[in-house]
């Protein structure tokens, strides 16, 4: 195999954006594009012009948080009475339901990322008198409830040409089209900062405007002066955000209140007015996390008892599993087998379950074929939701299957995921400049993998409170020496082997000065 030099790199990394059109904000579609968003920001005009009753129903995740942040902002911002709703994951459920809804006096509800299945909600307030609008980006039952407006790019007869946009944004695109009905000036782009982590919180694919509105929302977030954001930069000691913060530091911290208590918490965060009240709130939320991660860790264990590798798809459950973590947990059972996962806490005689999927496998199709089943479900191709009755279960599991067979779930290898080998003297800071050029990845923007063969472990040394990581100094045979961490090692690598490696490069900031840092994915051989 031939080694990669840095322009070899740079042209395979350059063709994964070739098809992309809306490269730059001033190329971003018109919201007009949308069906029924100008039917529902004239509606919205004339309640907010005539002090009508104004109710957002938001949903417990981070685009939900952040989708009813940006609407709310925005009425805040010209003084327009509101009340706002996020349903409380354990109590409420999922979006807006027949329970919701008799807590709310409204003439106008509006919903963000979520509404989309509302069927029986939508026929409550057509009796009551509520015009409801949906905003929501979720896959469309065949049957749409009978809303005032409907906004979901992924509807049919919808004319806005990316349908895999997150609830943050359209509740953006909403608020512009309100925006352009009455005339106001107003400045959008100062949400780009809250939609770079609504799309990397809910793993959209960083392709087109979904790149374009990240990269432009890392830019703000930087030198955002939101108060949230202050406090974080302070309690985690950050002089700059990446891509990585926002999908491992800030995007869990604002998952978490929803997960164990009530996603007010961190909406509360996100509008908080000082440095101060936002410091109390963080405080708060980190305390949510923390028991969070004891929670995941708990039921991980728990789940991994019920696994039986033989199953082409993983489906548990437990009694009172917590439902704030069952996703999570799913997530690390498809990491962990390379096979779709369903993780299930039952409650009575009903369990709600979260499934994640990978490479290839639409779980959410896949479930759908077992609707007969099912009290409900919903999602997207990698995640989604599920209620299903307990006497069900079982027969449930073992349809998914049988269903699962005829799929092809052939193992997608790291290797096969690696833009090829290169030689260790090509890891430099010249390097990181052409990684950072590509920047943000995350889905459909992987984080380049590399390989790396023939290196001598000359240290390797334990991380981590139970040494689960390791950190390594590789040497080529040529003398040449790099750093290399390994985050939860299962592999048994120790001073004095040859290794071929498979890994990604990042920046290792030590006393100002800046080297790259291979991050090893895993060991391709040891010997």
């Amino acid at each position: 195999m031939s080694k990669l030099n840095k322009e070899d790199i740079r042209e395979l990394l350059k063709k994964r954006f070739e098809s992309d059109c809306h490269t730059k904000l001033s190329l971003i579609p018109s919201p007009f594009l949308f069906k029924d968003i100008k039917k529902a920001a004239n509606r919205i005009k004339t309640a907010m012009q005539n002090g009508e009753k104004i109710t957002i129903v938001g949903d417990y995740d981070v685009d939900g948080v952040v989708s009813s942040v940006i609407l709310s902002e925005f009425f805040d911002d010209f003084d327009i009475r509101y009340n706002i709703e996020i349903p409380n994951r354990f109590s409420d459920g999922y979006g807006l339901n027949p329970q919701i809804l008799d807590r709310i006096q409204a003439d106008v509800i509006i919903t963000v990322d979520n509404g989309i299945s509302s069927i029986k909600a939508a026929q409550i307030c057509k009796e009551r008198g509520i015009d409801l609008v949906i905003t929501d980006h979720h896959t469309p039952p065949a049957l749409l409830p009978d809303a005032y407006a409907v906004i979901n790019p992924k509807q049919k007869e919808c004319e806005f040409p990316n349908s895999d946009i997150c609830g943050a944004q359209v509740a953006w695109y909403l608020v512009a089209a309100i925006k352009e009905v009455c005339g106001y000036e107003y400045e959008l782009s100062k949400f780009l900062d809250l939609l770079s982590i609504a799309i990397m919180a809910d793993m959209m694919d960083l392709r087109d405007i979904n790149r374009t509105m990240v990269k432009s929302g890392l830019k703000l977030l930087n030198r955002s002066n939101r108060p949230a954001f202050a406090a974080i930069r302070e309690i985690f000691k950050k002089e700059y955000f990446d891509s990585e913060d926002i999908s491992f530091l800030i995007s869990p911290l604002l998952n978490s209140s929803g997960r164990m208590e009530d996603a007010l918490f961190s909406y509360g965060f996100l509008k908080s007015s000082s440095k101060k009240e936002a410091l109390i709130r963080l405080e708060e939320i980190i305390g949510m996390n923390e028991r969070r991660k004891e929670e995941e860790k708990n039921l991980l264990e728990a789940s991994l008892k019920l696994v039986n590798e033989d199953d082409k798809i993983i489906v548990v459950w437990g009694e009172e599993w917590h439902e704030g973590v069952v996703g999570i947990v799913a997530s690390r059972l498809t990491k962990r087998f390379k096979k779709p996962s369903i993780v299930f806490s039952l409650k009575g005689e009903h369990a709600k379950g979260s499934a994640r999927s990978v490479h290839g496998v639409d779980i959410l199709s896949l479930i759908a074929k077992h609707a007969d089943l099912l009290l409900g479900f919903g999602g997207h191709f990698g995640a989604a939701g599920v209620l299903i009755a307990k006497e069900n279960m079982e027969i449930f599991k073992k349809e998914i299957n049988e269903s699962i067979q005829s799929l092809s779930l052939k193992e997608h290898t790291a290797l096969e995921d690696s833009l090829g080998e290169i030689e260790v003297e090509s890891i430099d800071f010249e390097l990181l400049e052409i990684l950072e050029d590509y920047e943000p990845y995350g889905q459909k923007n992987p984080k380049p993998l590399f390989v790396l063969r023939d290196m001598r472990v000359k240290i390797d040394k334990p991380m981590g409170k139970n040494g689960q990581h390791k950190k390594f100094v590789l040497q080529s045979d040529n003398n040449k020496h790099v750093e290399a961490l390994f985050f939860n090692c299962s592999q048994d690598i120790k001073k004095g082997d040859v290794i071929d490696v498979i890994f990604s490069v990042s920046k290792n900031s030590f006393r100002g000065l800046i080297t790259p840092q291979l991050m090893i994915k895993e060991a391709l051989e040891i010997r």
